[in-house]
């Protein structure tokens, strides 16, 4: 991995990796108050067919080193990721605000589909695995994750930024 110091101007310290990485898996919560400035939100940035962007928030779970979302494959950004994988996630924590750059990837193992639904069912959203074994269903879900089913993507990190938010602050760039 490389990490490089964006903030070597002001002299502020190199941002650990590790330190995000903990944080991000210690959660962090959509509800007010909790895990951001006020809360959190995720948002996804994919590319439209005509090369314009389309950002869109996302419930998101930090899981073994990626993020991972489900959506319809039948929304704007299903039909995106669909097109091309690349995509960019951003998220404000109380600590940092972070964008992760990579490639999001449907996920077709049953067991890891089933682990996923368990882990959004555990936070609140009663997902489980439906009849398939590779999508998730509900009663509910974000109104911009359409109608399920709803397929597991995965965002493998190629590279990252995050700024510091509080002392002594500092903002860092990975490649992995």
């Amino acid at each position: 991995m490389e990490a490089i110091n964006l903030a070597d101007l002001y002299d502020s310290p190199l941002l650990d990796w590790s330190g995000i990485e903990d944080r991000l898996g210690a959660g962090l919560t959509q509800a007010p108050g909790t895990g951001g400035p006020d809360r959190h939100t995720c948002w996804l940035a994919t590319t439209n067919p005509d090369g314009s962007p389309h950002v869109t928030g996302i419930g998101a779970l930090w899981v073994d080193g990626c993020f991972w979302f489900e959506t319809g494959q039948g929304t704007r950004k299903g039909r995106n990721l669909a097109r091309d994988p690349r995509c960019v996630l951003s998220l404000a924590a109380l600590e940092f605000d972070l964008t992760v750059a990579g490639v999001a990837e449907v996920v077709t193992d049953p067991a890891t589909v089933a682990d996923l639904a368990a882990r959004w069912a555990a936070e609140g959203w009663p997902a489980r695995v439906d009849d398939t074994g590779l999508a998730l269903t509900a009663e509910f879900s974000a109104p911009s994750a359409g109608p399920p089913p709803w397929h597991v993507y995965r965002l493998s990190p190629r590279a990252a930024t995050a700024v510091a938010t509080v002392e002594p602050g500092g903002a860092t760039r990975w490649r992995f």
